[in-house]
Order: C-alpha cells, then sequence, then structure tokens
C-alpha cells in the first residue's frame, strides 16, 4: 500500500510563514485554527554563538497513528493512500484525537463543532498537483531540483539519497515509538 509523507529539509527553511499561508488559503481554515504551522525554536547557545532553526510542524502521518485508535466514531481513519484523515460527518467533537495527538497538530473548528488536520492536500494531490505548502515554499525546502520532497515515502526517500542526504530523517519525537512518517532532516 503507498504511503505519502513530506519530507522537510530544516536547513532551507527561513521562517517566512509561507507554507502556514499557503494551507489557510487552499483549505479554508478559519482564523485562529492552523493545519500547519512554523515553529520558532531558539535562540540557544552562548552570544556569539546562537542558533535557532524553524520548525514547519504538520501531520507526521504516524504509522502507528493514535489518533485513529481513540476515535470513538472511526472519523479519524486512513483512507486508501494510507493519509490520515478526519470525517466530519463522523466526527462528534470529543477531540480524544486531539489529545491523542503527541504532535498538536489537529484543530477545532468553531463555526463546524469537529476536528480538523492537515489532508495533504487531497483535493490537489488526486489530480495529481502537489500540496500547496510546499509549491508555494519560497525556500524550496520541499522542492530540490525542481522536484517537490511530497509523494510516496519511497520515492521521496530516494529522491533524498540522490540529493546526498539520509533518507531517514528524523521525526520530531522519533523515541515515542509512534513512527513519524512525515521527515524532517
Amino acid at each position: 500500500m503507498s504511503h505519502y509523507a513530506i519530507v522537510v529539509d530544516l536547513d532551507r527553511c527561513i521562517g517566512c510563514h509561507g507554507c502556514e499561508i499557503a494551507c489557510k488559503n487552499e483549505n479554508e481554515v478559519e482564523l485562529g485554527s492552523f493545519w500547519n504551522k512554523v515553529v520558532q525554536v531558539g535562540p540557544f547557545g552562548d552570544y556569539p554563538h546562537l542558533h535557532q532553526y524553524f520548525l514547519p510542524v504538520m501531520c507526521q502521518q504516524c504509522d502507528d497513528s493514535p489518533c485513529t485508535h481513540v476515535c470513538p466514531t472511526g472519523a479519524s481513519y486512513r483512507d486508501e493512500n494510507n493519509v490520515v484523515l478526519v470525517d466530519k460527518e463522523k466526527c462528534i467533537g470529543c477531540k480524544y484525537c486531539m489529545m491523542a495527538c503527541p504532535y498538536g497538530v489537529r484543530s477545532w473548528s468553531p463555526s463546524e463543532h469537529v476536528v480538523e488536520k492537515c489532508t495533504l492536500c487531497g483535493q490537489l494531490t488526486s489530480v495529481g498537483e502537489e500540496p500547496k505548502c510546499g509549491v508555494l515554499c519560497v525556500g524550496s525546502l520541499l522542492r530540490r531540483s525542481g522536484r517537490s520532497e511530497f509523494g510516496r515515502l519511497q520515492s521521496a526517500c530516494r529522491r533524498r539519497r540522490r540529493l546526498g542526504s539520509s533518507p531517514e530523517g528524523r521525526g520530531q519525537r522519533p523515541s515515542d515509538g509512534l513512527h513519524p512518517v512525515s521527515q524532517v532532516r
């Protein structure tokens, strides 16, 4: 079965929040809600050797996703491409999936009274396009050599090897045993 993911190159993220804006515009995400966000990590170190980086945070598409296990109605599920999604018709608003997500990437929609999350732009990927967060990234962190780092995980890892970087990447919390599929390098 295919497993889609996004591979993020942190060395290229400049913290412009373009991916957040692209996501909000494409998916009509409400004010105050985020399906992906950019977190500033740092600065840390001692002056003058200070360091910081920006971490785009979106659904990690965990192999063993706790959000799908705790949902009492089956509203949190995996589709035929193994993408974790929320069926708004089945969601009763209990927010169990929000509490179970170790990455805090699920949002509450106050207007619809349901939980929402990144869909990897399913409306675009189903017709062969790429997610807006990667297409509109000014740092090109998802677009190396003219090709997006979105796609089937095995293909993305092969592209990472060709570009001279580790195909394994590092998840935000690999020690949790959740096996995040989306990767940051």
